[in-house]
């Protein structure tokens, strides 16, 4: 007994740590049962099987005169989207959960937004992680032409995978703030594939013109995906980047302004937002959802 109360007392002292606590537990079950759910596994497996046919289909391409494959060029930069696409992931959930009232249960709990902002973090996080290995691994296998043999490799994909997810998880925690409810989400999921349209990801960005290079520059998915085949090209690919460098010092000042950006305007957004949240402005979504569907 004397125990238990020691441990209530230290929760009741320490509630930030109780609540990322909570939260952590809380995104490593979700996380395991998305990979046990046939859904949720379908979903983890249906866009890595359809970018390795994609692959399989580029793998044999020539990129110009440069005798670099396509195939090679395209596979990190498509583990670069992959991650960048955390955002929309993270956007679409906040949206959900939003209209179907579990906000609006974890914002009655004391701690229950902290805990639940951070199960959601660990959650989208970790199915990114496992959806890369997935496509990562028989791409490999598949793709000829990959500089993924040493140390170094590994540990630029590591802190260009951690900041990237830094970068751009808190932007679409905020973009799911302002969406009441998950109708809005192609408004979001428009802008993304227009990005990922110019930023490189399926043929080198060198080849567009100079005025949409800079935007894609201004965008994380570029700098995740130049990071990317950082890691895995050979030394030679860099000959069709921008600069014909690798440009690490700006890939880390970028995703390191998103990041910020996002850190600084994600709390200040989702207070708003939970603040607003009430049990009539739920039923009320509910009901416009089942009018849609009837």
């Amino acid at each position: 007994m004397n125990a238990m109360n020691a441990m209530n007392a230290r929760a009741a002292a320490n509630p930030t740590s109780t609540a990322l606590r909570a939260g952590w537990s809380r995104g490593v079950i979700e996380l395991r049962q998305s990979f046990t759910n046939g859904a949720d596994l379908v979903s983890h497996l249906l866009w890595p099987v359809m970018m390795l046919t994609a692959l399989y289909f580029m793998r044999d391409r020539e990129f110009g005169s440069s005798g670099l494959l396509l195939g090679t060029l395209a596979l990190p930069s498509i583990l670069g989207m992959n991650a960048a696409m955390g955002m929309v992931t993270m956007s679409q959930v906040l949206t959900a959960e939003r209209e179907d009232g579990t906000l609006l249960r974890a914002k009655a709990t004391p701690g229950g937004m902290r805990s639940y902002v951070t199960g959601k973090v660990i959650t989208v996080a970790g199915g990114l992680v496992a959806d890369l290995a997935i496509l990562l691994i028989p791409g490999m296998l598949l793709i000829d032409g990959l500089a993924a043999g040493s140390a170094g490799s590994w540990l630029t994909l590591a802190w260009v995978l951690a900041l990237g997810m830094l970068a751009t998880l808190p932007i679409g925690a905020i973009l799911g703030s302002l969406f009441p409810s998950a109708r809005g989400q192609g408004l979001i999921q428009l802008p993304v594939l227009a990005m990922i349209a110019i930023s490189g990801i399926f043929y080198p960005v060198t080849s567009l013109p100079d005025w949409l290079q800079t935007i894609a520059q201004a965008t994380p998915i570029y700098w995740l995906g130049l990071g990317m085949r950082s890691a895995f090209l050979p030394a030679d690919a860099v000959t069709v980047e921008i600069a014909d460098s690798w440009r690490h010092l700006e890939t880390a000042a970028v995703l390191g302004v998103w990041a910020a950006v996002g850190l600084a305007l994600a709390p200040v957004v989702l207070r708003r937002m939970a603040r607003r949240e009430s049990g009539s402005g739920v039923a009320e979504r509910k009901e416009k959802a089942l009018q849609r569907v009837g």
